[in-house]
């Protein structure tokens, strides 16, 4: 055995990729603080020395159980790349394999990352296969149990006691030891890793007992008096452990079923791309497979037919259906110039598109691809649940050898029978299956439910604080109004003229990205203005632009631009004006000199008045943060109720108004669309990027609103309420259910009535708490948002 252990130098580059630990199967991150060992020219990576030891005593056992994997959403619409899918753990995130298995830490099956669109459900086919020869098999056991129990002199008149017991054992063997075959497999590999979970629980309660009553069948002479009922004879529990084999896997079976349909939404995704485009080539058209369209090809829809990719009209108009994506049902108007969302359904006009984002740069890919990650992602709330799993495990344990010698003393006669049997009904009723599951089936659910109406969370801590939010901060431009401004008016100051202004001002502003920069070049155009190239052009964040127009100097921005470069301000009085009627007001000025006021007004959302009234009625205090002049700004934020408007703020102050939001107490979300915006947005409690906006927003925000209005927000609270109320719903009953199940199991109310939990109703009990707790997460799906 040849091997080299060593401790990682250096950081990871590029490109290499995360690994397996081939002992415990966490995703390991090659770098300088992880454990590396060389085996048969490979380097293995491992979490922590523990594994690094494992691996250097038996490396060819574990050297072919890793490979490594990559996060990929491939070429299409949420699809990996060929040949690889990543399967991760519900309830542990950070394990992830590139093949079906079961998690190394709690034992439950692990499920793709991304659901495909076929839903895949080996699985469930396996444990359903498994369950329904348990149930043959266990049904004639339990039958001939209880008959025994019920009339034992009518049936031993039939069958001897030894023979029942042996039919017993025939039947209960392969029930056991094949279809109880994952719980033993998963309980070992529970032991070994040192990460005790429900399946240690499952495969000791029926391990003691099947092994327990096998030994008094073969070999019922080294049995003492202790352990014999009144007739002699050793009892045995086949009909337990057939039984709690069998409820388990019928729990299993129903677990996975439900934990299906948490990735509906996805699936649903998914299935809404077409498989095929309509291109244009050398003017007629041809059908192509979706993968073939490549960005700048142009693609006939025609009525009634699927978008393909995410594009822009080139010709024609019509309205689309976009509900699929931004929840919003009424159809939008598309004209030349108008963006187009992949997936969504044209109406009755015939339009040519230009692909401008293909595969996995679609708004649909990338929708998939947020909340496959987000459901993924583990909320605060969660560690609560984990910090209390970690000791409640060996706290069963403990608990079900106390049971056990309690019994043994002091119990009635068969003791070692009873105490055997009660401290089987400890383990098994105490699984912590529900408890774990408590948190990551309703952020999953409530993931896939916002995916459909518009609004996408970028990880579990955004849905969680959502609700606890009372200030929204929000940008003017393009988050409050359409983003879309339009040039109004054109005021010269004396000695300049109008067309001159103009023609000077879309000359410069085509340089610029700047919604404002738009309205005035279209504005130019439409009035037939030929524009011209600009030289030395110049970007001030916040203030304006500058250039070199026909070899003089234009420069166009506000106030606070004006002031930097000296210019008299002789048309105050108009800008002002302007300005109070809710439009922006920028200044030109020719070689330093005022030569004009240009007005550009941008239309309010029609669904920001109602939006802001609902936040108001939530107790949520709206504070709108813009660079515009404070006059305009006043003027917007007293049309729409506004609570405090910050205005003439640059785009590295936004951030500072965030904090200092924040050392007042306050529960803080900024909404904006801009490059400028993504500093506030990081700084925030909850930055809420507009769907309309920049890819650099929407990377800073925890929540995108696909639609870009604010009426997002009010869903996206109204969820996370919803989505918390329900967590609290699970975690509530797993902590009663465990709290009361365990010492009802232990035997505490014997004493009183006689009242004795046996193990195949603990068995039910502990199966149908976890379909509980995944029925109720489901409910989610039906919350009204």
């Amino acid at each position: 055995m040849n091997g080299r252990a060593s401790r990682g130098t250096s950081s990871p580059g590029p490109d290499d990729l995360t690994t397996i630990d081939p002992v415990c199967g966490m995703s390991v991150q090659p770098g300088a603080n992880q454990s590396s060992y060389e085996y048969g020219s490979k380097t293995y990576h491992f979490c922590g020395a523990a594994c690094l030891e494992k691996f250097k005593l038996a490396p060819e056992k574990f050297a072919a159980s890793t490979a490594p994997i990559a996060d990929v959403v491939g070429d299409g619409a949420g699809q990996s790349s060929p040949g690889v899918t990543e399967y991760i753990c519900p309830m542990h995130p950070e394990i992830v394999r590139n093949a079906p298995g079961s998690c190394p830490i709690c034992g439950m099956a692990l499920e793709p990352r991304v659901p495909a669109a076929a839903e895949d459900n080996r699985e469930l086919v396996n444990m359903r296969r498994r369950f329904w020869l348990s149930v043959a098999l266990a049904v004639p056991v339990v039958v001939a149990g209880m008959a025994d129990l019920a009339f034992p002199e009518t049936f031993e008149r039939v069958v001897s006691t030894t023979s029942i017991g042996w039919l017993q054992f025939i039947l209960t063997t392969p029930v056991v030891l094949w279809c109880g075959l994952p719980f033993f497999e998963r309980g070992w590999r529970s032991i070994v890793n040192r990460s005790l979970n429900m399946f240690t629980l499952i495969a000791l309660g029926v391990g003691i007992g099947y092994t327990y009553s096998a030994v008094a069948i073969l070999i019922p002479g080294i049995f003492p008096s202790s352990f014999r009922g009144p007739g002699g004879d050793v009892p045995v529990y086949f009909e337990a452990a057939a039984s709690i084999v069998t409820l388990v896997l019928l729990g299993q079976v129903l677990e996975l079923r439900a934990r299906g349909r948490t990735g509906a939404a996805i699936r649903a995704l998914l299935g809404l791309a077409p498989k095929t485009a309509r291109k244009i080539i050398d003017g007629r058209d041809e059908d192509i497979p979706l993968d073939q369209v490549r960005p700048g090809d142009l693609l006939r829809i025609r009525p009634g037919e699927k978008v393909p990719v995410d594009g822009t009209v080139v010709e024609g108009a019509s309205s689309v259906d976009e509900s699929m994506v931004t929840g919003e049902p009424i159809p939008v108007e598309k004209h030349q110039g108008d963006r187009l969302i992949g997936a969504t359904i044209n109406g009755t006009g015939a339009i040519v598109m230009r692909a401008d984002r293909v595969g996995a740069e679609t708004l649909l890919a990338q929708i998939v691809r947020l909340v496959a990650d987000a459901q993924r992602s583990r909320a605060p709330i969660q560690k609560l649940a984990d910090t209390v799993a970690g000791y409640f495990v060996p706290g069963v344990i403990a608990a079900a050898a106390v049971t056990f010698a309690v019994w043994a003393m002091v119990g009635p006669e068969p003791r070692m029978a009873h105490a055997l049997i009660n401290a089987v009904a400890v383990l098994i009723i105490a699984c912590p299956c529900a408890l774990g599951l408590a948190t990551p089936m309703s952020i999953m659910v409530a993931m896939g439910k916002s995916a459909t109406v518009g609004v996408l969370f970028k990880n579990a801590e955004a849905i969680e604080i959502m609700h606890k939010i009372d200030t929204l901060v929000v940008d003017k431009t393009g988050t409050l109004t359409e983003g879309k401004p339009k040039l109004v008016s054109v005021n010269a100051a004396s000695g300049f003229e109008e067309k001159e202004i103009l023609r000077l001002a879309g000359s410069l502003e085509r340089g610029s990205e700047h919604p404002l920069a738009g309205a005035i070049v279209i504005g130019a155009e439409s009035r037939g203005l030929t524009l011209v190239s600009c030289e030395d052009f110049a970007s001030t964040p916040g203030m304006g632009v500058s250039g070199t127009v026909e070899g003089r100097k234009v420069a166009l921005g506000n106030l606070a631009m004006m002031k930097q470069l000296g210019v008299e301000l002789e048309l105050a009085s108009i800008a002002e004006k302007i300005r109070s009627e809710g439009q922006t007001a920028m200044f030109v000025t020719v070689d330093r000199k005022l030569a004009g006021v240009v007005a550009v007004a941008d239309p309010i959302k029609a669904t920001t008045p109602e939006a802001i009234r609902q936040l108001h009625e939530d107790g949520v205090k709206v504070v709108m943060l813009t660079g515009d002049s404070a006059v305009t700004a006043r003027a917007v934020g007293k049309k729409l109720g506004i609570d405090e408007v910050v205005a003439e703020v640059l785009p590295d102050q936004k951030a500072d108004v965030i904090k200092r939001l924040q050392h007042e107490g306050r529960v803080v979300a900024m909404a904006g669309d801009g490059v400028n915006d993504a500093p506030a947005l990081a700084q925030a409690q909850v930055g809420i990027a507009m769907g309309t906006g920049t890819d650099v927003a929407m990377e800073s925000a925890g929540v995108t609103l696909v639609k870009g209005d604010l009426q997002g927000i009010v869903r996206a609270r109204l969820l996370s309420r919803a989505t918390m109320a329900n967590i609290r719903q699970n975690l509530f009953f797993a902590f009663v259910y465990n709290a009361l199940g365990i010492p009802v199991a232990a035997g505490i109310f014997y004493p009183l009535f006689g009242l004795l939990l046996s193990p195949i109703i603990a068995a039910a009990a502990m199966s149908f708490s976890s379909v509980s707790v995944v029925g109720n997460a489901l409910r989610l799906r039906n919350v009204t948002i």
